[in-house]
């Protein structure tokens, strides 16, 4: 059982619970987008199995008629055992999320379109194979997939060069990951310097698909004025359990989507640990959600 300070962040440990938990936020206009807790395996059958979850889940997504879309971790579904292990297993869940199974409800594609995948970012070890995931299935599904970019990292910029002209979707966040300093940007402002760019570079060269993951009041404003602007179609990211008293008076407004991004599952232990651990900022964050939710 997720003990209390945990299910303000966790969704519970079934797909039913996560279903659940959707529906709810549905009836509020906020759309969900649906994680399994699971991450950096070492052996094949955990990473199949997960692979396998996804497969269900966005069948069941359709079953449901519900908002929402389904996001996944490279090393969830194979990279720490081998690039073919993520493609192979990758290729499944965006196959079976276009296949008839996973169309025909309103919420997840009428047109044909299926049930969206998006490929979660990890550490900078990840980004190369990430990102050519992400283009050959952009390609492949039209747009039907989307792929999450890290503001800390110093070669974002380029990379949205890359993936401007694609199909599909790019979910901006400022970074969780604490990388290697000639790599990345260290202090905040600099990292909110990097954000703003980048997040006005992809309102100016997007036709579509902008997708803003942040919590920062100051970077929903600037993603507002950047949309008065440009025009460019965009939505809001933000995580279970936080601030979602905002996320509710931004569905009421005409201009933007919003999504909450949705862990669920057994792990949901290692999920926390692993976050503190990486970043004490993570845990601090976590407490203000908490207080000042």
């Amino acid at each position: 059982m997720i003990p209390p300070i945990a299910s303000n962040f966790v969704a519970g440990e079934s797909p039913e619970a996560a279903l659940a938990h959707v529906e709810g936020l549905n009836d509020r206009g906020v759309a969900g987008i649906l994680n399994l807790l699971g991450e950096h395996y070492e052996e094949r059958p955990p990473a199949d199995a997960d692979a396998d979850a996804y497969v269900d889940l966005v069948e069941a997504i359709a079953e449901r008629g519900v908002d929402a879309c389904v996001s996944v971790k490279s090393s969830q579904i194979g990279l720490d055992i081998g690039d073919d292990v993520f493609e192979e297993n990758l290729a499944r869940i965006v196959e079976a999320a276009n296949a008839p199974a996973a169309t025909g409800s309103a919420e997840t594609g009428a047109d044909g379109t299926g049930t969206f995948v998006w490929i979660d970012m990890e550490d900078h070890e990840t980004t190369d194979v990430t990102l050519d995931a992400f283009e050959r299935h952009a390609v492949e599904t039209d747009g039907n997939v989307g792929v999450c970019v890290q503001a800390n990292l110093k070669r974002t910029r380029e990379d949205l060069e890359r993936l401007a002209d694609l199909p599909g979707k790019v979910r901006l966040v400022k970074g969780a990951y604490d990388e290697p300093a000639e790599i990345s940007y260290k202090e905040k402002a600099r990292v909110d310097e990097s954000y703003r760019d980048c997040l006005a570079y992809m309102f100016e060269a997007f036709d579509d698909g902008v997708a803003v993951g942040s919590h920062d009041p100051a970077m929903i404003d600037y993603a507002r004025e950047l949309y008065a602007d440009h025009g460019t179609p965009y939505e809001v990211q933000m995580l279970t359990g936080v601030r979602e008293s905002a996320q509710f008076e931004l569905a009421a407004e005409d201009d933007v989507n919003v999504y909450q991004y949705i862990p669920y599952g057994s792990k949901w232990f290692s999920y926390f640990y692993r976050r503190i651990r990486e970043r004490k900022s993570n845990a601090l964050f976590a407490l203000r959600a908490i207080v000042g939710n």
